[in-house]
C-alpha cells in the first residue's frame, strides 16, 4: 500500500506486539519535526545571572552607583545576584550585610522580586532579585544617552558673500597666510 500511494512505512513501535507501522512521507515528518523545535528554541530564553559585589561598609553614592547597574541589569532582564564581601571584623556583623540587601531589594521593588532571600554563605552573603515583567517591557527614559550629533559645518563667509575691494584689503591684513611652494629644478 506504501508504494502505490508513493509513501513509505515507518515503524512506530518495535517492542509492540505485533509491531505497529503507519504510512506516511517520512521526509515530510523530519522537515515538520525540525521546524516545531526551531520554533520551540526561539521561544525558549536564557537566564543571565550577573553579580554585583558590595562590602558592608559601602558609602553613599557608591551604594547608588551600584544599585544604578543592578537597575539596568534588571531592566535588561537579567536576574541579579548581590554580594555582600565581608572581611575582616566585619564578619561579626552579619546584620550589616544584612540591612544593606533589605535596603537594595526596597529600592528596586518597582522592577524586581527576591528570588532567592540573603543568606550568609561562609564570609559571603547573597541574595538574587529577579525582574518582574513589566519591568522588562519598559525601558525608563535616560538610561541610554543619545547618540552624539555633528554639529553642521556652517559655509564660509567669503565663500557666500561678494565683497567690494575695500573689505578685500581688509579682509588681507586678518587672513591666514597663503603657504607658496616652487619647483626646484634647472
Amino acid at each position: 500500500m506504501a508504494v502505490q500511494q508513493d509513501l513509505d512505512l515507518v515503524e512506530v513501535a518495535p517492542l509492540a506486539d505485533p509491531p505497529v507501522v503507519r504510512i506516511m512521507d517520512y521526509g515530510k515528518y523530519k522537515y515538520e519535526q525540525a521546524v516545531r523545535q526551531r520554533e520551540a528554541r526561539k521561544k525558549q530564553s536564557n537566564v543571565v545571572v550577573k553579580e554585583m559585589k558590595m562590602r558592608p561598609k559601602i558609602d553613599r553614592h557608591d551604594y547608588e552607583t551600584k544599585k544604578g547597574h543592578v537597575v539596568r541589569f534588571l531592566h535588561q532582564g537579567s536576574k541579579v545576584k548581590v554580594t555582600i564581601m565581608f572581611r575582616g571584623r566585619e564578619t561579626v556583623h552579619p546584620e550589616l550585610g544584612q540591612k544593606l540587601l533589605d535596603q537594595l531589594s526596597q529600592d528596586v521593588i518597582e522592577i524586581a522580586k527576591v528570588d532567592v532571600p540573603p543568606k550568609l554563605d561562609g564570609r559571603n552573603m547573597t541574595m538574587v532579585l529577579a525582574p518582574l515583567k513589566e519591568a522588562i517591557m519598559q525601558r525608563t527614559p535616560g538610561v541610554v544617552a543619545p547618540p552624539r550629533q555633528r554639529r553642521a559645518q556652517e559655509p564660509r563667509q567669503e565663500e557666500t558673500e561678494p565683497t567690494t575691494q575695500d573689505e578685500d584689503e581688509a579682509d588681507d591684513a586678518t587672513a591666514r597666510p597663503i603657504k607658496v611652494t616652487r619647483a626646484e629644478g634647472g
